[in-house]
């Protein structure tokens, strides 16, 4: 089981990313920043039917999250086990001040959210992995499997009793994210994303003030 502190602050962060995308998915018209299965969808029914420009949007949030994630996991390897969540959660902030700003210069969405794709890639490899349950993260499918996997294995005692539980708050805190994202975009638009970049920036504070763990002699 995970421990509960570092749970919390997982679907805190999960539920960030879900409130991102779902203002992502608003102004790409049905896109998406970090549910790459769905754009890769979109891209081969897109090239199927000669939809070249679907299909340059879908391409590009694919490569652009696919970049993300690697500059991301680069950067938390350089900075070390001490910096590096620090480190890659204020790449992920100043993804979404970037892209706020572009779109203040009016660049068009399938523009300026190729940076929140980036930064949507970059979010997974902000908190390390700990037990069985994928913290933080931007996407929620292979959760869903993990929860009904580890219940099939709990009922045959393989797993503990309440694991599975644990993956659906997950996937409960990211779509919740998204809930609180589509009713902020209704009210404030594109500035909606001072939301999520606030969050962003109390967890960036937090890891780089907090104490280096202790190594045992």
């Amino acid at each position: 089981m995970t421990p509960t502190p570092q749970l919390s602050l997982g679907l805190l962060l999960t539920a960030a990313a879900g409130f991102a995308d779902a203002i992502g998915f608003i102004e790409l018209g049905g896109h998406y920043t970090s549910f790459m299965s769905g754009n890769t969808t979109q891209l081969g029914d897109a090239l199927a039917h000669g939809g070249w420009s679907i299909a340059a949007t879908a391409a590009s949030l694919v490569l652009l999250f696919v970049i993300g994630s690697f500059i991301g996991s680069m950067l938390a390897l350089l900075a070390g086990a001490r910096w590096g969540s620090g480190a890659v959660t204020a790449l992920v902030l100043a993804s979404v001040l970037l892209t706020l700003a572009l779109a203040m210069l009016g660049f068009p969405a399938t523009q300026f959210m190729l940076v929140l794709a980036a930064g949507a890639g970059a979010q997974n490899a902000i908190l390390p992995a700990t037990g069985s349950v994928r913290l933080g993260t931007t996407f929620v499918t292979g959760t869903l499997f993990a929860a009904g996997q580890d219940f099939a294995r709990a009922l045959r005692g393989l797993a503990p009793p309440w694991r599975w539980l644990q993956h659906l708050l997950v996937w409960n805190s990211l779509m919740i994210g998204a809930l609180i994202g589509g009713l902020g975009y209704a009210m404030l638009g594109i500035n909606a994303l001072l939301v999520p970049a606030l969050v962003y920036l109390g967890f960036m504070i937090a890891f780089i003030a907090r104490r280096p763990a202790k190594v045992m002699a």
